[in-house]
């Protein structure tokens, strides 16, 4: 998986895509093709492309126009795409998404299978976010986020994240001369964290902190990541030699199946449950269930399959899980005992408010 940044394809200015930069890519990933590997890319470029169509100065603030570039630069994009690629004699296909197609299973298994159908032709599919329809993705949302999730969902060996720096430094080097690149992170700590939220994006909606979020995204389910400048010539081809380059972060032993990865890092949260010191205890400690008699309050209105937040007393979140009850059958039940569920509501659905199969401490 390769995630191609906005900083990366756009000319020095950032006016305009860098004709050179996806033709180098493209050459990149063919000679990978042609060794037996499978690539899949998430490419940002979009907007850019369509603010050079359109003869802005710079990126529009509001969503309509942002969503009316991004419309008009997603055809450009693709064709550039679509151009170099042809002179590699392979052939592309474009992929929209929306955070709404990973939401249910059953788009989410879907969108799986059809780009593993793509894959299976040969065909390098190219995947960027939906953003004329989806306003939060333009918002708030990112491309890297969006390749970790494709990541995960294809069960890739490795994300490679092309970025407009060399990697992660210990502090940011636009700002400080003194900074040092950190070649491999084994752990992504809280202090990790803290160095990446200081980092700045020139391009594009995210900067070093959401390219550790999605490296900490696939290592929980124990794929590698790398970050590396996508400008350096040969870099997709020097990673796969072994060579050292940017910031490589080491996945997790204790790795998450797909299913709870999808629960916990995929599916937004439709409310939240407040459960005892007791339960809580008891889910981390032991992996049981929870029952109706550990939950003290809810939040939000939710149905029953819903992913919900699980906190403690101190509104602290520490699980996640798809919820039996709805919102208004638990706070009828809300601290009482499995066996009076029955009673309370006229009828029972299960003993568990969530099941531990369902259920994913963070």
């Amino acid at each position: 998986m390769i995630k191609i940044g906005s900083g990366v394809l756009t000319s020095p200015d950032r006016s305009k895509l860098d004709d050179s930069i996806i033709e180098q890519i493209a050459h990149q990933v063919s000679t990978l093709k042609k060794s037996g590997c499978e690539i899949i890319l998430v490419s940002s470029g979009a907007i850019a492309a369509g603010i050079k169509e359109l003869n802005l100065k710079k990126i529009p603030e509001d969503i309509l126009h942002k969503q009316a570039a991004a419309a008009i630069g997603q055809s450009h994009l693709i064709g550039k795409y679509e151009r170099h690629f042809k002179k590699e004699e392979l052939k592309v296909a474009q992929i929209l998404l929306t955070h709404d197609d990973f939401s249910s299973r059953v788009r989410y298994l879907n969108a799986k299978n059809t780009i593993l159908t793509v894959l299976s032709y040969g065909v390098i599919p190219i995947i960027n976010e939906n953003d004329t329809v989806a306003v939060d993705e333009i918002k708030f949302g990112d491309n890297d986020t969006l390749s970790a999730m494709v990541t995960n969902l294809i069960e890739a060996d490795l994300l490679i994240i092309l970025s407009d720096v060399k990697g992660l430094y210990t502090v940011d080097p636009k700002i400080n001369s003194s900074a040092e690149l950190i070649p491999i992170v084994k752990k992504i700590t809280s202090e990790i964290e803290a160095i990446a939220g200081e980092s700045k994006s020139l391009t594009g909606v995210g900067g070093m902190v959401t390219k550790i979020q999605a490296a900490k995204r696939v290592s929980l389910t124990g794929i590698p990541a790398v970050i590396v400048d996508g400008k350096a010539k040969g870099v997709i081809e020097a990673i796969m030699k072994g060579e050292d380059m940017g910031t490589l972060f080491i996945p997790e032993k204790d790795k998450l199946n797909s299913k709870k990865y999808w629960i916990a890092y995929t599916l937004k949260s439709n409310g939240k449950i407040r459960v005892d010191d007791g339960a809580k205890s008891v889910l981390i400690s032991s992996g049981k269930s929870l029952l109706s008699s550990g939950v003290v309050d809810i939040e939000g209105k939710f149905e029953s399959g819903d992913m919900v937040s699980c906190i403690d007393t101190n509104n602290k979140e520490f699980a996640r899980g798809l919820i039996n009850y709805s919102s208004m059958e638990l706070k009828k039940i809300k601290g009482k005992h499995s066996s009076k569920i029955e009673d309370i509501l006229g009828y029972k659905i299960a003993d568990e408010v969530i099941h531990r199969d369902n259920l994913v401490i963070l």
